[in-house]
């Protein structure tokens, strides 16, 4: 018999001998009686599918909306960020392992009840004008953003992703009436570096960021963790720049990030700045309009310029805006058309 608490799950499908298909992400787990998800918080109760984190909250923090990051969403905006206990993929460098990870290292889903209610009441409070599903993966605790995303939506808030890229089309077709924004990890451009760091496959992110980008409103921004000796050679970086520029827009960020050791990956070194720099170059060759880089405080990178006169616009250290001169998606020196969701 099923635990009256479970939350009753969404997006799968029954199967014969009351095997359940999940249709969540691209995994599509086909999940027996009594056994569990690949994600360790979807488990299958006499034929019906249930979600285990829904009432685990193990996060609830006011971010600025730039620590997402979403550098054109919002900018200078402080979004309310949650977590639920799990994740999809296994990666070695996770800088959140003790959440994203804790269903399959301890075999636990810890978290406090909070309703969505409460968590938009708590977004209000706080002046925050989005919340943001992030720290772990969005996907795996649909069940909390669905229901938080549509209260937050009557209230006015705007909600957005952190995200792995590895949802289904039938999730994104889901979440597409209310999410707002996403950032996707496009991680490398490998299916080597996917499969042995991340436990994970590159075919199914790519595809779920050409499905957002050709088939929904939804404004979308992409990061790359640049790792030393794994994905940070000139042809795997130009052939992520293309890939975005080609199956997403110009007008799509990229993130390059700086790469600290972290989890299980502690005897790699930092990127250092000179690599960082490269992947600017690179993506700009490409036909890039707006390209970051992130954990590397004071760079020039952090900051908005107009792609075509190359003016400033926004001025960012760290996380915080100096100054935003853009007006109505407008650069005020040439008039070039800014990209962005409420700049």
């Amino acid at each position: 018999m099923k635990d009256e608490t479970l939350k009753r799950a969404v997006l799968w499908e029954p199967e014969e001998a009351q095997k359940v298909r999940c249709l969540l992400c691209n995994w599509r787990c086909v999940i027996a009686d009594g056994k569990w998800g690949r994600c360790h918080v979807r488990k299958n109760v006499d034929g019906v599918l249930y979600s285990l984190n829904y009432d685990k909250l193990c996060a609830a923090n006011s971010d600025p909306i730039e620590k997402k990051p979403l550098f054109h969403f919002q900018p200078g905006s402080k979004s309310f960020s949650i977590a639920a206990p799990g994740c999809n993929f296994q990666c070695v460098f996770c800088q959140n392992w003790q959440i994203s990870q804790s269903p399959y290292d301890q075999n636990e889903i810890e978290g406090s009840e909070y309703s969505p209610e409460k968590i938009v009441a708590a977004a209000i409070e706080s002046g925050c004008k989005s919340i943001a599903y992030t720290y772990t993966e969005p996907t795996i605790f649909m069940e909390l953003c669905a229901e938080t995303a549509l209260l937050a939506k009557q209230k006015g808030l705007s909600n957005v992703f952190v995200s792995n890229g590895f949802m289904s089309v039938e999730a994104i077709d889901f979440v597409k009436s209310w999410l707002d924004g996403i950032n996707i990890d496009l991680k490398a451009f490998t299916e080597d570096y996917y499969h042995d760091l991340c436990k994970a496959n590159l075919k199914s992110v790519l595809e779920s960021i050409r499905y957002i980008a050709k088939h929904t409103d939804i404004w979308l921004e992409i990061t790359t963790l640049v790792v030393p000796g794994q994905n940070d050679s000139d042809d795997e970086l130009r052939a992520i720049a293309e890939f975005i520029a080609k199956e997403a827009s110009v007008d799509t960020p990229w993130h390059v990030s700086r790469f600290y050791p972290q989890y299980k990956m502690t005897d790699t070194r930092p990127t250092d700045g000179a690599t960082l720099e490269r992947a600017i170059d690179i993506g700009k060759e490409a036909g890039l309009r707006y390209i970051y880089v992130g954990n590397l405080p004071g760079a020039r990178a952090e900051s908005t310029y107009c792609y075509s006169c190359g003016v400033l616009l926004i001025e960012r250290t760290g996380y915080k805006i100096r100054q935003n001169l853009i007006s109505d998606h407008r650069c005020p020196q040439c008039d070039a058309e800014i990209a962005g969701f409420h700049l």
